[in-house]
């Protein structure tokens, strides 16, 4: 299975064509949030990112509410909200958890993780959060980590196969790994993962 994941867009609308064309090669997209800056022309890039054609997983940012990106995923055949949800496709679960990224820790986050244990049972799991997890390359800012541990602690438990997240723009195209999970911010121009 190709995946094309991306986050932090923006309103960038060359961005978005650039993504259509390399959702040509994929089975499915992912997509962590910061579609817009602060909600303007939502439905605008919406309708792009529904025009690549192909199942699109997508979650909040710290720019969209969850309430308005789920009121307007609903009008898109190929796009679907993912927070606090699921989607399963050939054995993996793939779970996702928008909004934050200014939090250490997130109680929220913790209860939903244990419905993501109980959902998985013997499956693989890919894990979408807007918010870099604590703790690796994809969440240094002079240095510093500023990730979520509650994301982090549950990525050393669950090991998932993949945890895509986003927010620091500082550390667009960042991967690293945690245990032997894959932490990538893939950034604004996404990039093709083959699982």
């Amino acid at each position: 299975m190709m995946l094309l994941v991306f986050v932090d867009t923006h309103g960038d609308i060359d961005s978005l064509r650039k993504l259509k064309k390399k959702a040509t090669k994929a089975d499915l997209v992912l997509c962590a949030g910061d579609i817009t800056i602060f909600e303007n022309k939502m439905k605008t890039l919406l309708r792009m990112i529904n025009s690549f054609n192909k199942p699109v997983l997508i979650i909040h940012g710290n720019h969209e509410s969850e309430e308005k990106l789920r009121e307007d995923c609903k009008n898109y055949k190929n796009i679907i909200f993912l927070h606090k949800g699921f989607y399963e496709k050939e054995n993996i679960i793939f779970a996702g958890f928008g909004g934050g990224g200014f939090s250490l820790k997130d109680e929220k986050f913790e209860r939903f993780g244990e419905k993501i244990k109980k959902k998985r049972t013997g499956k693989k799991l890919i894990l979408i959060l807007h918010g870099p997890p604590y703790g690796n390359d994809t969440d240094l800012i002079m240095g510093e980590h500023a990730g979520n541990k509650s994301y982090r602690d549950f990525i050393r438990q669950e090991k998932p196969l993949i945890v895509v997240c986003g927010h620091l723009h500082e550390n667009e195209g960042v991967q690293d790994k945690l245990g032997k999970s894959l932490i990538i911010n893939p950034g604004p121009e996404g990039k093709l993962i083959e699982i």
